[in-house]
Protein backbone atom coordinates (compact mmCIF):
# COMPACT_ATOMS: atom_id res chain seq x y z
CA UNK A 1 0.00 0.00 0.00
CA UNK A 2 3.07 2.29 0.07
CA UNK A 3 3.83 4.45 -2.46
CA UNK A 4 7.10 4.32 -5.03
CA UNK A 5 10.08 4.70 -2.60
CA UNK A 6 8.58 4.88 0.35
CA UNK A 7 9.94 2.57 3.16
CA UNK A 8 8.19 -0.76 3.49
CA UNK A 9 7.20 -1.79 6.88
CA UNK A 10 6.53 -5.35 7.39
CA UNK A 11 2.61 -6.15 8.65
CA UNK A 12 3.77 -9.47 10.35
CA UNK A 13 4.29 -7.90 13.94
CA UNK A 14 2.54 -7.87 17.27
CA UNK A 15 1.56 -4.85 19.40
CA UNK A 16 4.94 -4.79 21.12
CA UNK A 17 7.58 -5.10 18.54
CA UNK A 18 8.88 -1.95 17.17
CA UNK A 19 8.18 -0.57 13.35
CA UNK A 20 10.80 1.78 12.19
CA UNK A 21 10.55 4.41 9.11
CA UNK A 22 13.30 6.52 8.18
CA UNK A 23 11.67 9.54 7.12
CA UNK A 24 10.60 11.93 10.06
CA UNK A 25 6.16 11.34 10.88
CA UNK A 26 5.42 14.86 10.33
CA UNK A 27 7.05 15.30 6.90
CA UNK A 28 6.03 11.71 5.91
CA UNK A 29 2.40 12.53 6.74
CA UNK A 30 2.53 15.75 4.95
CA UNK A 31 4.73 14.28 1.73
CA UNK A 32 2.97 10.71 1.00
CA UNK A 33 -0.17 10.37 3.55
CA UNK A 34 0.58 7.12 4.39
CA UNK A 35 2.17 5.27 7.40
CA UNK A 36 2.49 1.96 6.92
CA UNK A 37 -0.82 0.96 5.81
CA UNK A 38 -2.81 3.48 7.45
CA UNK A 39 -3.61 6.40 5.52
CA UNK A 40 -3.46 10.01 6.77
CA UNK A 41 -6.85 12.17 6.56
CA UNK A 42 -6.07 14.41 8.83
CA UNK A 43 -4.68 15.92 11.86
CA UNK A 44 -7.09 16.31 14.78
CA UNK A 45 -5.72 17.24 17.50
CA UNK A 46 -1.91 18.40 19.13
CA UNK A 47 -0.91 18.44 22.82
CA UNK A 48 2.31 18.29 25.23
CA UNK A 49 1.91 14.42 24.54
CA UNK A 50 2.23 14.71 21.20
CA UNK A 51 -0.23 14.67 17.29
CA UNK A 52 -2.91 13.06 17.10
CA UNK A 53 -4.00 12.05 13.24
CA UNK A 54 -7.52 10.77 11.77
CA UNK A 55 -6.45 7.86 9.79
CA UNK A 56 -8.32 5.02 7.20
CA UNK A 57 -6.46 1.34 8.00
CA UNK A 58 -6.39 0.19 4.02
CA UNK A 59 -5.94 -3.35 5.02
CA UNK A 60 -9.21 -3.73 7.42
CA UNK A 61 -10.86 -0.79 6.19
CA UNK A 62 -12.21 0.89 9.27
CA UNK A 63 -11.24 4.67 10.86
CA UNK A 64 -9.05 4.97 12.85
CA UNK A 65 -7.17 7.53 15.48
CA UNK A 66 -2.69 7.81 15.20
CA UNK A 67 -1.46 9.41 18.76
CA UNK A 68 2.38 10.34 17.87
CA UNK A 69 3.82 10.84 21.16
CA UNK A 70 6.80 13.08 21.50
CA UNK A 71 10.23 12.04 22.67
CA UNK A 72 9.96 14.31 25.78
CA UNK A 73 6.56 12.19 26.96
CA UNK A 74 8.35 9.27 26.64
CA UNK A 75 12.10 9.19 27.79
CA UNK A 76 14.40 6.86 27.17
CA UNK A 77 14.89 3.10 26.00
CA UNK A 78 13.61 1.48 29.38
CA UNK A 79 10.53 4.05 29.37
CA UNK A 80 10.11 3.27 25.41
CA UNK A 81 9.79 -0.46 26.02
CA UNK A 82 7.89 -0.55 28.91
CA UNK A 83 4.95 1.76 27.14
CA UNK A 84 5.04 -0.79 24.68
CA UNK A 85 4.43 -3.15 27.52
CA UNK A 86 1.96 -0.72 28.60
CA UNK A 87 -0.15 -0.40 25.76
CA UNK A 88 -0.13 -4.40 25.55
CA UNK A 89 -2.18 -4.17 28.31
CA UNK A 90 -3.96 -1.49 27.29
CA UNK A 91 -4.87 -3.01 23.98
CA UNK A 92 -6.55 -6.32 26.23
CA UNK A 93 -9.06 -4.02 27.40
CA UNK A 94 -12.66 -4.59 25.74
CA UNK A 95 -15.23 -2.19 26.95
CA UNK A 96 -17.83 0.09 25.73
CA UNK A 97 -16.94 2.65 27.93
CA UNK A 98 -13.28 2.48 26.84
CA UNK A 99 -11.35 3.49 23.80
CA UNK A 100 -10.16 0.56 22.23
CA UNK A 101 -5.96 0.11 21.71
CA UNK A 102 -5.42 -1.73 18.86
CA UNK A 103 -1.82 -1.26 18.51
CA UNK A 104 1.57 0.35 18.94
CA UNK A 105 4.63 1.24 16.26
CA UNK A 106 7.47 3.76 16.02
CA UNK A 107 7.10 5.45 12.83
CA UNK A 108 10.37 7.77 12.34
CA UNK A 109 11.71 7.76 15.27
CA UNK A 110 8.48 8.36 17.49
CA UNK A 111 5.99 5.82 19.29
CA UNK A 112 2.70 5.53 17.83
CA UNK A 113 -0.38 4.34 19.38
CA UNK A 114 -2.95 3.03 16.68
CA UNK A 115 -6.80 2.92 18.67
CA UNK A 116 -10.61 3.34 17.35
CA UNK A 117 -11.97 7.10 16.20
CA UNK A 118 -14.47 8.06 18.72
CA UNK A 119 -17.08 10.35 16.82
CA UNK A 120 -18.50 12.65 19.60
CA UNK A 121 -17.24 15.43 21.58
CA UNK A 122 -15.14 15.78 24.86
CA UNK A 123 -16.94 15.80 28.40
CA UNK A 124 -15.07 19.34 28.84
CA UNK A 125 -16.59 20.88 25.55
CA UNK A 126 -20.06 19.50 25.98
CA UNK A 127 -19.78 20.94 29.92
CA UNK A 128 -18.99 23.94 28.87
CA UNK A 129 -21.66 24.27 25.54
CA UNK A 130 -24.24 23.67 27.81
CA UNK A 131 -25.18 22.53 31.38
CA UNK A 132 -25.80 19.30 32.23
CA UNK A 133 -29.11 18.20 33.63
CA UNK A 134 -28.67 16.24 36.38
CA UNK A 135 -30.20 13.04 35.08
CA UNK A 136 -27.53 12.93 32.85
CA UNK A 137 -24.59 13.63 34.93
CA UNK A 138 -25.59 10.95 36.89
CA UNK A 139 -25.98 8.70 33.99
CA UNK A 140 -22.23 9.75 32.63
CA UNK A 141 -20.91 9.24 35.56
CA UNK A 142 -22.34 5.45 36.02
CA UNK A 143 -20.71 4.91 32.42
CA UNK A 144 -17.45 6.47 33.26
CA UNK A 145 -16.94 4.40 36.41
CA UNK A 146 -17.83 1.56 34.70
CA UNK A 147 -15.24 2.05 32.04
CA UNK A 148 -12.81 2.93 34.47
CA UNK A 149 -13.12 0.04 37.01
CA UNK A 150 -12.16 -2.18 33.89
CA UNK A 151 -9.21 -0.24 33.46
CA UNK A 152 -8.38 -1.46 36.68
CA UNK A 153 -9.55 -4.98 36.22
CA UNK A 154 -6.72 -5.15 33.77
CA UNK A 155 -4.47 -3.62 37.05
CA UNK A 156 -3.70 -0.68 34.91
CA UNK A 157 -3.46 3.19 36.64
CA UNK A 158 -4.57 5.68 33.45
CA UNK A 159 -2.87 8.56 35.43
CA UNK A 160 -5.14 11.51 33.57
CA UNK A 161 -8.89 11.30 33.47
CA UNK A 162 -9.96 13.99 33.41
CA UNK A 163 -12.63 15.63 31.11
CA UNK A 164 -11.15 16.56 28.25
CA UNK A 165 -9.70 12.97 28.13
CA UNK A 166 -13.29 11.52 27.95
CA UNK A 167 -15.41 11.34 24.92
CA UNK A 168 -19.34 11.74 24.75
CA UNK A 169 -20.79 9.79 22.31
CA UNK A 170 -23.61 10.54 19.93
CA UNK A 171 -26.02 7.86 21.45
CA UNK A 172 -24.57 9.79 24.96
CA UNK A 173 -22.61 7.13 26.01
CA UNK A 174 -18.66 7.83 27.57
CA UNK A 175 -15.17 6.52 26.65
CA UNK A 176 -12.28 6.96 28.60
CA UNK A 177 -9.69 8.25 26.01
CA UNK A 178 -5.71 8.70 25.96
CA UNK A 179 -3.99 5.57 27.51
CA UNK A 180 -0.55 7.61 27.19
CA UNK A 181 0.20 7.58 30.44
CA UNK A 182 -1.27 4.71 31.48
CA UNK A 183 1.01 2.41 33.43
CA UNK A 184 0.46 -1.45 35.23
CA UNK A 185 -0.53 -1.01 38.66
CA UNK A 186 1.60 -4.05 39.38
CA UNK A 187 4.86 -2.36 38.29
CA UNK A 188 6.77 0.14 40.86
CA UNK A 189 7.36 3.48 39.41
CA UNK A 190 10.75 4.31 39.34
CA UNK A 191 13.26 7.42 38.59
CA UNK A 192 13.18 6.49 35.01
CA UNK A 193 9.34 6.71 35.07
CA UNK A 194 8.00 9.14 32.15
CA UNK A 195 6.45 11.95 35.13
CA UNK A 196 2.58 11.06 35.93
CA UNK A 197 1.05 14.03 36.78
CA UNK A 198 -1.26 14.33 34.00
CA UNK A 199 -2.89 17.54 34.12
CA UNK A 200 -2.21 19.55 36.73
CA UNK A 201 -5.86 20.57 37.80
CA UNK A 202 -6.14 16.52 38.30
CA UNK A 203 -3.35 15.87 40.36
CA UNK A 204 -3.96 14.16 43.13
CA UNK A 205 -2.50 15.15 46.42
CA UNK A 206 0.33 12.01 46.07
CA UNK A 207 0.93 13.30 43.06
CA UNK A 208 1.68 17.26 44.01
CA UNK A 209 3.87 15.27 46.39
CA UNK A 210 5.71 13.52 43.86
CA UNK A 211 4.63 10.24 45.08
CA UNK A 212 3.56 6.91 42.91
CA UNK A 213 0.26 6.98 41.24
CA UNK A 214 -2.01 4.11 42.24
CA UNK A 215 -5.72 3.31 41.49
CA UNK A 216 -7.21 5.81 44.23
CA UNK A 217 -5.11 8.37 42.31
CA UNK A 218 -7.58 7.51 39.01
CA UNK A 219 -10.18 7.89 42.00
CA UNK A 220 -9.44 10.97 42.65
CA UNK A 221 -9.31 12.41 39.32
CA UNK A 222 -12.65 10.91 38.87
CA UNK A 223 -13.85 12.78 41.88
CA UNK A 224 -12.68 16.04 39.94
CA UNK A 225 -14.37 14.93 36.84
CA UNK A 226 -17.31 14.56 39.19
CA UNK A 227 -17.39 17.90 40.65
CA UNK A 228 -16.77 19.24 36.76
CA UNK A 229 -19.84 17.90 35.51
CA UNK A 230 -21.98 18.85 38.71
CA UNK A 231 -20.83 22.47 39.18
CA UNK A 232 -19.37 23.68 36.07
CA UNK A 233 -16.05 24.68 37.28
CA UNK A 234 -12.89 22.70 39.23
CA UNK A 235 -12.46 21.91 42.76
CA UNK A 236 -9.42 23.54 42.78
CA UNK A 237 -7.29 26.65 41.63
CA UNK A 238 -3.87 29.06 41.36
CA UNK A 239 -2.73 31.04 39.50
CA UNK A 240 0.17 28.80 38.49
CA UNK A 241 1.29 25.20 39.29
CA UNK A 242 2.68 25.61 42.81
CA UNK A 243 -0.33 27.62 43.81
CA UNK A 244 -2.88 25.01 42.42
CA UNK A 245 -0.28 22.14 44.42
CA UNK A 246 -0.77 24.50 47.34
CA UNK A 247 -4.56 24.19 47.28
CA UNK A 248 -4.87 20.26 46.11
CA UNK A 249 -3.06 19.75 49.12
CA UNK A 250 -4.76 21.92 51.83
CA UNK A 251 -7.79 23.50 50.11
CA UNK A 252 -11.44 21.96 50.77
CA UNK A 253 -13.43 22.42 47.49
CA UNK A 254 -16.34 24.78 47.89
CA UNK A 255 -19.53 22.21 48.43
CA UNK A 256 -21.10 21.27 45.50
CA UNK A 257 -24.61 22.26 47.12
CA UNK A 258 -23.32 26.19 47.72
CA UNK A 259 -22.65 26.18 44.27
CA UNK A 260 -25.77 24.84 42.75
CA UNK A 261 -29.48 24.77 44.15
CA UNK A 262 -31.46 21.28 44.43
CA UNK A 263 -28.41 18.44 44.68
CA UNK A 264 -29.47 15.87 46.94
CA UNK A 265 -26.98 15.94 50.24
CA UNK A 266 -25.40 12.59 48.99
CA UNK A 267 -23.78 13.80 45.87
CA UNK A 268 -21.63 16.14 48.36
CA UNK A 269 -20.75 13.08 50.15
CA UNK A 270 -19.72 10.75 47.22
CA UNK A 271 -17.50 13.90 46.19
CA UNK A 272 -16.10 14.52 50.20
CA UNK A 273 -15.10 10.67 49.90
CA UNK A 274 -13.80 10.68 45.93
CA UNK A 275 -11.59 13.66 46.88
CA UNK A 276 -10.40 12.90 50.27
CA UNK A 277 -7.04 14.13 51.23
CA UNK A 278 -5.74 10.74 52.24
CA UNK A 279 -5.65 8.20 49.85
CA UNK A 280 -6.53 5.70 52.20
CA UNK A 281 -9.67 7.44 52.98
CA UNK A 282 -11.21 7.57 49.15
CA UNK A 283 -12.87 5.10 47.61
CA UNK A 284 -11.05 1.80 47.60
CA UNK A 285 -12.22 0.65 44.73
CA UNK A 286 -14.74 1.74 41.87
CA UNK A 287 -17.49 -0.94 42.66
CA UNK A 288 -17.92 1.13 45.70
CA UNK A 289 -17.94 4.12 44.38
CA UNK A 290 -20.76 2.83 41.85
CA UNK A 291 -22.90 1.41 44.65
CA UNK A 292 -23.11 5.00 45.86
CA UNK A 293 -23.41 6.59 42.23
CA UNK A 294 -26.81 3.93 42.15
CA UNK A 295 -28.40 5.28 45.29
CA UNK A 296 -28.28 8.34 43.79
CA UNK A 297 -29.79 7.71 40.56
CA UNK A 298 -32.26 5.47 42.47
CA UNK A 299 -33.15 8.51 45.25
CA UNK A 300 -33.45 10.39 41.78
CA UNK A 301 -35.68 8.48 39.89
CA UNK A 302 -37.64 8.18 43.02
CA UNK A 303 -38.13 11.78 43.37
CA UNK A 304 -39.15 11.99 39.28
CA UNK A 305 -42.02 9.61 39.76
CA UNK A 306 -43.36 11.26 43.07
CA UNK A 307 -43.13 14.64 41.84
CA UNK A 308 -46.53 15.82 41.24
CA UNK A 309 -45.82 16.87 37.45
CA UNK A 310 -44.03 14.29 36.94
CA UNK A 311 -45.69 13.09 33.74
CA UNK A 312 -44.95 16.59 32.42
CA UNK A 313 -43.84 17.08 28.48
CA UNK A 314 -40.21 17.86 29.22
CA UNK A 315 -40.02 15.29 32.66
CA UNK A 316 -38.71 18.10 34.56
CA UNK A 317 -40.12 18.32 37.64
CA UNK A 318 -40.32 21.68 39.58
CA UNK A 319 -38.56 20.51 42.48
CA UNK A 320 -35.53 19.46 40.54
CA UNK A 321 -35.77 21.87 37.85
CA UNK A 322 -33.14 24.22 39.84
CA UNK A 323 -30.84 21.03 39.42
CA UNK A 324 -31.47 20.88 35.80
CA UNK A 325 -29.02 23.61 34.68
CA UNK A 326 -25.75 24.80 36.01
Amino acid sequence: MNRKGAPKISSNRSVSDIVTVKAPIHRRCEMSGMISHYRIARKIGEGGMGVVYEAQDARLDRTVALKFLNDSAIGGVEQRERLFLEAKAAAALNHPNVCTIYEVCEAGGQMCIVMEFVEGESLRRKIKRSPLKLEEAVELSMGIARGLGAVHAKNIVHRDIKSANIMVLPDGRPKIMDFGLAFPGDRPLTALTPPSHGTPAYMSPEQARDEPATARTDMWAFGVVLYEMFSGRLPFHGRDERELRLSILNDAPEPLSFLRGGLPPSLDTIVDKALAKESAERYQDVEELMLDLDALRNHLHGVLRTSPIAGSSRGDPAGWRAASSL
